[in-house]
C-alpha cells in the first residue's frame, strides 16, 4: 500500500512543485517588502541622534537627553532611553539594559528572514525534486505507449527540468535579499553599539 502511495505521488508530475515554488516566491516578495518598510520606519534619523547626543557627550546632562530622546523614534532612540532609565544605578545597570534593549532589538529586525535563508538553500532542491517527478512520470508514460517513445520521453523531461530552473530562479533572489537584510541590521547594530557605547562612557565619566 506504501509503495502504490509513493507511486501515486512520483506519477503526480511536477506541476505541483512549480505551483509551491510560486506560492514560496510571493511569501519571499511579501516578507522582503514587509522587512524593507520595517527597517526603514524603525530607524532613527542620524540628524536627531546627533541633536540629542553630542550635546551630551559634551555637557553630560542626562535630564536633556531624555527629553530629547521621549520625542524622537526608532530603534537607536528606544534603546538609548531604556539604558537611560537605569542611569541612576550605575555604569554596569547602564551597560546591562543597553545589551538587553539591544538583543530585543535585533530579534524584531530579524523576524521572517528565516523564510528567506530557507527559501534560498532549499528551493533548488525543491525543484530538483519537481524534476524527478516529471521525469519518472515522462518514463511511466513511455511504458504505456512505446509508439512515440523518443518524442514522449524528450517532451517530459523538457517540462520536468523547468522545476530546477523555476527553484533556481526563486532561491537566487532570496539568497540575495537575505544577505543585503541581513548586512543592514549588523550595520544597524553596530552603529547603535556605537551610540550606546560612547553615551555610556560619558555615563562612567559623570
Amino acid at each position: 500500500m506504501l509503495e502504490k502511495g509513493m507511486l501515486a505521488l512520483a506519477l503526480s508530475g511536477a506541476e505541483w512543485v512549480l505551483w509551491l515554488l510560486i506560492a514560496v516566491s510571493v511569501l519571499c516578495i511579501a516578507v522582503s517588502l514587509e522587512r524593507f518598510v520595517f527597517l526603514l520606519r524603525e530607524a532613527t534619523p542620524a540628524a536627531t541622534l546627533r541633536a540629542a547626543v553630542d550635546p551630551f557627550l559634551q555637557d553630560g546632562d542626562v535630564a536633556t537627553l531624555r527629553t530629547r530622546l521621549s520625542s524622537a523614534t526608532g530603534i537607536e532612540a528606544r534603546v538609548l532611553a531604556t539604558g537611560l532609565e537605569l542611569a541612576g544605578q550605575g555604569p554596569k545597570a547602564v551597560d546591562k539594559a543597553f545589551a538587553g534593549a539591544a538583543l530585543a532589538e535585533k530579534l524584531r529586525m530579524e523576524r521572517g528572514l528565516i523564510v528567506l535563508a530557507t527559501t534560498g538553500s532549499n528551493a533548488p532542491f525543491i525543484g530538483l525534486f519537481g524534476t524527478v517527478l516529471g521525469i519518472i512520470q515522462a518514463f511511466h508514460d513511455l511504458s504505456i505507449d512505446t509508439a512515440g517513445a523518443s518524442e514522449a520521453v524528450m517532451s517530459g523531461i523538457s517540462e520536468a527540468l523547468v522545476a530546477t530552473a523555476v527553484g533556481l530562479l526563486v532561491a537566487i533572489p532570496a539568497v540575495v535579499l537575505y544577505n543585503g537584510f541581513a548586512r543592514a541590521v549588523r550595520n544597524r547594530l553596530t552603529r547603535l553599539e556605537s551610540i550606546t557605547t560612547l553615551v555610556a562612557a560619558r555615563l562612567e565619566g559623570l
